[in-house]
């Protein structure tokens, strides 16, 4: 786990456009990391791409995070195969920003046996592995 929390570390301060530039406007981020089920992948990909981002898209919008890039791992002995990296501007916008997705989920699918069926459907797609929050230094 402490070599997923180095790595998470290294690729969001990777995805920094601008570092900040004094403690006041320190970013932090929080990371996902998913494992594709066996022979999941690409469907998981597609996944991803036609419902999470967006989901993602419609946060980000309204102000509940800077950004976010999904990593993915193709080495078979990889303990995640998805990294999910949402930079945030700051720990309130860190603590309210599972609400906020869960507020753009409800608003782009209002129907909630659509919602039902496609939590069980990502559940046989992938498994949750961990998550990290990470601060960024400068």
């Amino acid at each position: 786990m402490k070599a997923l929390s180095v790595a998470a570390l290294f690729l969001v301060l990777a995805a920094l456009a601008s570092p900040p530039q004094s403690p006041e406007d320190s970013h932090v981020g929080a990371v996902y990391f998913w494992k594709a089920k066996p022979g999941k992948l690409e469907e998981y990909n597609k996944y991803i791409r036609e419902f999470a981002e967006p989901i993602d898209e419609e946060a980000r919008r309204g102000g509940a995070f800077l950004s976010v890039t999904t990593y993915v791992s193709n080495r078979p002995d990889a303990p995640w195969t998805h990294m999910r990296v949402f930079l945030l501007k700051d720990r309130a916008q860190l603590q309210g920003l599972s609400a906020a997705l869960d507020a753009a989920k409800l608003r782009l699918h209002p129907d909630e046996t659509q919602r039902a069926q496609k939590d069980a459907y990502a559940a046989t797609l992938r498994d949750f592995v961990s998550q990290e929050e990470v601060e960024i230094l400068r």
